[in-house]
């Protein structure tokens, strides 16, 4: 494989789409188990990858160089392989950000739940600081250092501006589950899924019938590739790009 995406589950990806689009390379779905992963980063038999659940902080350790954002975002989602020496960074970030400037979604000082704490997350959590969000808070289903549960965001914390999940739930194919009830979050401005697949998850269907502004994580994917696509061949890319991807995919999606 020269350029492709690795992860767990990978049934439900669009990147090959999205890559192929971009430029002029084949792009690879490689699943890997947790078993076949480590051999996979050890014999480093590719060009460049993308990383996705469950291996953004797994891959680290097998990493040569790891760019500032990256490491201080402690998740990487893409790597490029020189003669042998890989190189990781993060443009889940930079997908993010797009996100939220592309949505007009200001973060400035508002109290946000973030549902998560995983690679995903990671990447989110670094945007929302860049952009000075107030209280930020992860929740977790089991306590955790660091953390509230469900049940304390509902309680203590239902006047939060912004909800953003980071986490699986609700991801195709299991589509008829939410990670969080909205009724008691009197306050919300936004809400923002990563899931893309499906487009409208039943967390932000609620949200939109509720005219909260609901987005989902399409953009981001679309941005994350563009940004990784530049890595991959060392090269700049216009964000004009991004919507028709977008569009593309978005209507395949709606089939």
């Amino acid at each position: 494989m020269d350029y492709g995406l690795i992860g767990e589950k990978l049934g439900h990806s669009y990147s090959k789409i999205i890559h192929e689009q971009l430029t002029d390379y084949q792009y690879e779905i490689h699943p890997l188990s947790k078993d076949e992963f480590p051999l996979f980063m050890e014999e480093k038999n590719f060009k460049a990858i993308n990383v996705t659940i469950p291996y953004k902080r797994d891959v680290i350790p097998y990493l040569d160089v790891i760019d500032e954002k990256a490491k201080k975002i402690g998740a990487v989602n893409t790597i490029i392989n020189n003669n042998g020496k890989l190189t990781g960074y993060n443009t889940d970030y930079d997908g993010f950000y797009y996100t939220l400037v592309k949505n007009k979604i200001n973060v400035k000082g508002k109290k946000i739940l973030v549902l998560g704490n995983g690679g995903a997350a990671l990447a989110v959590l670094a945007v929302l600081n860049t952009l000075d969000a107030g209280q930020i808070l992860i929740v977790k289903y089991k306590e955790e250092s660091g953390c509230i549960t469900y049940e304390e965001a509902k309680e203590q914390h239902h006047d939060a501006s912004i909800i953003i999940n980071t986490t699986p739930v609700g991801m195709y194919p299991n589509c008829d589950v939410s990670p969080i009830d909205l009724t008691p979050y009197q306050n919300l401005e936004a809400v923002v899924d990563v899931i893309y697949n499906p487009l409208i998850t039943k967390l932000l269907a609620q949200a939109k019938e509720r005219q909260i502004k609901a987005v989902n994580g399409l953009s981001m994917l679309v941005a994350q590739a563009k940004y990784a696509v530049e890595h991959f061949k060392n090269c700049k890319l216009s964000d004009e790009l991004i919507d028709p991807i977008y569009e593309k995919v978005e209507a395949l999606l709606m089939k």
